[in-house]
């Protein structure tokens, strides 16, 4: 079917990603996302553990988390490139199911990463802001956001989807 013959209103609501754009695309968003804003929330409020403008010892060993939690969202990107030879469709519901890699560990785990890595911001920081952030975040994507997806993709994939959920756990 051509872009023509999709009715007006449907098209308005997909935005297609070609392939070739995906590396520039994170080039740019994950460091803004991952790095720029974690740092300037924490200017937001105390740095604790800080002294002289620096971190303290142990606010060094949650830059692991970090590492790990950026770690596994370029994984997800990986599969989810992978699996969309033609370019991504930016809509609610992907037109696959990914169920191999760090999906059988958790159903959500780009949102766990996520909330990982600002878990180690936090720490880094020391920041009472970030901590905020987590919270609020955690709480919009447990009760709004993955509950919609989920209904979304039952939707989509039916059985498939609904063994999945029985053996993955939502977060871990």
């Amino acid at each position: 079917m051509n872009p023509e013959e999709i009715p007006k209103r449907e098209r308005s609501k997909r935005i297609h990603f070609p392939r070739w754009l995906t590396p520039f695309y994170f080039a740019l968003v994950l460091p803004l996302v991952l790095v720029v804003a974690p740092w300037g929330l924490s200017l937001l409020s105390p740095r604790y553990g800080w002294k002289a403008g620096r971190p303290g010892l142990l606010n060094l060993f949650p830059l692991a988390l970090v590492v790990i939690g950026i770690a596994c969202i370029i994984w997800i990107i990986v599969l989810h490139y992978v699996a969309a030879p033609e370019g991504w469709d930016i809509e609610r519901t992907p037109k696959y199911l990914l169920i191999r890699g760090p999906y059988k560990l958790s159903r959500n785990p780009s949102y766990l990463s996520l909330l990982v890595v600002l878990s180690g911001w936090m720490l880094f920081y020391g920041s009472l802001a970030i901590l905020v952030v987590i919270v609020l975040a955690w709480a919009g994507l447990n009760y709004v956001r993955v509950p919609m997806e989920e209904r979304d993709l039952e939707a989509r994939f039916g059985e498939d989807y609904r063994r999945y959920k029985n053996t993955v756990r939502r977060w871990l």
